[in-house]
């Protein structure tokens, strides 16, 4: 038997909906990112000392090492500019597919334990003056994302409450970074100053060999994450619900963290840990496309991603020049009050569903099975006696408690 809406559930759902971007907003996204990256990028190319204008900008290219704008833009600038788009977009990507995982809007590389432990893994070789080769910095932090990350999700139980995640991650996190603390104590002046820039996430002194060492990490990611989006999709209805439809949490999650791992690891190996990037791009994703899911998010992610980092470091770079501030400073100082502006809103957009064959059932219990017609019959007049009789039934009056005239449904007066 099919029990209607009330007017309330009908109003709060349509409310709900009419909070949710319109497909004419949703087409303001594209538009919004092409601006916004183009701007930035004419900026990252121009500003600063020398300037070059915008219109000079390809002849300063094509001019390479001949004058000082052409090498300060193609091997100063640019790589700087491409490293800031690959890092957002890894960051970003990355850090959807941990929300969508464990189901926590609040499951960040950051609160997991994944970014820190990748940073533990670059830095403790730097202060105990270890000689390692550069290629072999990537392995080490992956190998400390790896730690971190497994250690959380371990401790929580494999994921089983997301609730609990985020807790084990924050205090594995914390954990972390009191042990990169304990190194910077131990480093000497010089050491705490190139540590103490890393861990803040820098793009600074970035050359094209740092930008290369990042391609073939992504072509083990990319195939990976074209995988694992619908996936992600099916872990969005539960474990068990998952498991009906041949999904094995678990493993799933511990794919997913895997896959975090390899964006997240090679960034914060080249340029640290640049923080809350992989909290702000995918609710920037959902904003504009609530009723997606993971497959239409990831790439918005990706790309939303790119663009923060790219912003936040033209402040990075000319806010206090000559002195360059982290990019990581500025990504923490506008994403997270951002992300909490999107958690806010999207929350007040989204209004819990009533149930109502819970309160058919409770009707049911109450006042026995009802036969509930539709059509010209609901809104034919009864008169008196025919309401007593609809009421009464043919077995007699039922007696109705005064606790029970309360409840919700479409109960007869006397």
């Amino acid at each position: 038997m099919r029990v209607p809406l009330s007017a309330p559930a009908a109003a709060d759902r349509t409310a709900a909906r009419a909070r949710w971007p319109s497909p004419r907003a949703r087409g303001w996204q594209p538009l919004l990112v092409t601006v916004l990256l183009t701007v930035s990028s004419m900026c990252a190319l121009s500003l600063g000392t020398p300037y070059v204008p915008p219109h000079r900008l390809a002849g300063a290219v094509l001019d390479g090492d001949t004058t000082l704008a052409g090498i300060v833009v193609t091997e100063l600038r640019v790589p700087r500019l491409v490293l800031a788009l690959i890092a957002g977009a890894c960051l970003g990507a990355a850090g959807l597919v941990l929300q969508e995982a464990l189901r926590n809007p609040l499951a960040v590389p950051e609160m997991l334990g994944v970014s820190s432990g990748a940073a533990l893994g670059v830095a403790a070789p730097l202060v105990l003056a270890l000689s390692l080769p550069a290629a072999v910095q990537p392995l080490l932090a992956i190998g400390g994302a790896a730690l971190g990350g497994g250690l959380t999700l371990l401790a929580a139980g494999l994921g089983r409450s997301p609730s609990a995640v985020l807790l084990t991650g924050a205090a594995v996190a914390a954990a972390l970074q009191a042990a990169l603390l304990v190194l910077m104590v131990m480093a000497d002046q010089l050491d705490l100053q190139l540590v103490y820039r890393y861990l803040l996430g820098s793009l600074s002194a970035r050359t094209w060999e740092d930008v290369s060492g990042l391609w073939p990490w992504l072509l083990v990611a990319a195939p990976a994450l074209v995988l694992c989006a619908p996936v992600l999709s099916v872990m969005r209805l539960g474990d068990e619900d998952a498991a009906a439809l041949g999904v094995r949490a678990q493993r799933a999650r511990l794919a997913a963290l895997a896959i975090a791992v390899v964006l997240i690891a090679p960034v914060t190996a080249v340029c640290g840990p640049v923080a809350w990037v992989g909290f702000l791009a995918p609710h920037l994703a959902r904003r504009f496309n609530p009723a997606a899911g993971a497959v239409r998010w990831l790439p918005w992610s990706a790309v939303w991603g790119a663009v923060v980092v790219t912003v936040a470091d033209v402040p990075a770079r000319l806010a206090l020049a000559p002195v360059e501030t982290p990019a990581g400073a500025w990504t923490a100082l506008l994403g997270v009050p951002a992300g909490v502006a999107l958690m806010r809103s999207g929350g007040r957009g989204r209004t819990p569903r009533r149930r109502p064959a819970a309160s058919a059932a409770v009707r049911t219990l109450l006042h026995g099975p009802r036969a509930v017609t539709s059509g010209a019959a609901d809104r034919t007049p009864c008169t008196g006696a025919q309401k007593n009789a609809h009421r009464d039934g043919p077995g007699g009056a039922l007696p109705l408690s005064s606790g029970t005239r309360g409840t919700t449904g479409t109960e007869d007066t006397p």
